[in-house]
């Protein structure tokens, strides 16, 4: 009887053990998580933009919205986030991008033209993003990628908000 007790007690402090480890192991790797998104996100070369209320709905059945039937076709929203927004089917879902440039000024560049799957600016430095990702396209190591909103489907209605 007391080898048995002796036995439990060892596996239970065995148990504790690991679970201790195991406790420790994912609050270190919640933290290195944790800190990793939020230095992307307090860049401050990426301050350009304003932190605007959206809130708006696209009828995908209106004709000025028919080309998001189509994989990396992109319509431009105006009056929406900071110059508008640029919206584009990418095969997976809708994904909605600001369309002011955000390595310059909002009052330093007209917003982002529409140029097949990629937003490209005026600013005459050969800047262009991706519409898929966001992501700044070329060699030019620009820190910030494009704003995005979040976009929510239902039925033929999108709902873009942040």
């Amino acid at each position: 009887m007391v080898n048995s007790l002796l036995i439990i007690f060892k596996h239970h402090l065995l148990v504790k053990s690991y679970m201790k480890k195991i406790v420790l192991i994912m609050s270190i790797a919640f933290a290195l998580i944790t800190s990793s998104c939020s230095k992307s996100d307090n860049n401050t070369s990426c301050n350009f933009l304003l932190n605007v209320a959206v809130s708006t709905s696209i009828n995908l059945n209106l004709p000025q919205y028919s080309q998001l039937e189509f994989i990396s076709q992109a319509v431009y929203v105006p009056n929406v986030g900071n110059k508008g927004i640029i919206v584009m089917n990418s095969g997976t879902g809708f994904v909605a991008w600001d369309a002011a440039d955000p390595n310059h000024g909002l009052n330093d560049c007209p917003r982002l033209e529409i140029v097949g799957a990629e937003a490209v600016s005026s600013c005459g430095e050969d800047i262009s993003y991706s519409l898929f990702t966001g992501q700044p396209l070329g060699e030019n190591n620009l820190p910030c990628g494009l704003k995005f909103y979040p976009v929510e489907q239902a039925g033929n209605m999108l709902f873009i908000s942040n």
